[in-house]
């Protein structure tokens, strides 16, 4: 993988979350074999252009779009429950998104995530949103994950990861911090 370009190779990792296709964790940088995780090279990818340019098939929308994410955590027995619905309240539409979930805690290995998740690390899973229409919602995601012990606590941080088109006027709505008690009740963000 050392002689793929690093341009190439931020191109195809952005093409795997696009598309949701799904890579595993910690795939190699092109630096010198140091291994990264998918976000980070998508996001230096999006950062050098190489996205909205039609490097990936996806052509960027423009103008501004006010992307939003609201749903509830669960946390009880080692399990954690995520319920995410990704809102776009315009004006503007989007071709797609990604959003990220961040845990405190690493998760257990070998789980199988909906189509258009992937593992981005052992505490990182990202998903893709699909096109989001002026006043549109994406379904909701469901995640039903294993912790690698027994939490009691746990924090999980969600955030739009990579967006396509203009800027997001009101980012606040699509990060959130939350923290979750092993108790089986919903946190909602």
């Amino acid at each position: 993988m050392r002689a793929i370009s690093e341009g190439v190779l931020g191109a195809v990792l952005a093409a795997l979350v696009v598309l949701g296709t799904g890579t595993a964790a910690g795939a190699a940088d092109g630096r010198g074999g140091e291994a990264v995780g998918v976000e980070t090279v998508v996001a230096e990818a999006v950062g050098r252009g190489a996205v909205g340019r039609g490097a990936v098939g996806v052509e960027a929308v423009g103008g501004e779009a006010d992307l939003a994410h609201h749903g509830h955590v669960s946390l009880w027995g080692g399990r954690v429950g995520v319920w995410l619905v990704t809102e776009n309240h315009g004006p503007s539409d989007v071709a797609d998104a990604t959003v990220r979930l961040a845990f405190s805690a690493p998760m257990a290995g070998g789980q199988v995530l909906p189509p258009g998740c992937l593992w981005s690390s052992a505490r990182v899973v990202s998903c893709r949103t699909g096109a989001l229409p002026d006043g549109g919602a994406a379904g909701e995601l469901a995640l039903d994950l294993r912790a690698a012990g027994l939490p009691q606590e746990l924090t999980v941080e969600v955030s739009t990861a990579w967006r396509a088109g203009g800027p997001d006027g009101n980012p606040v709505n699509d990060r959130h911090r939350v923290l979750v008690l092993a108790t089986g009740d919903p946190y909602v963000f």
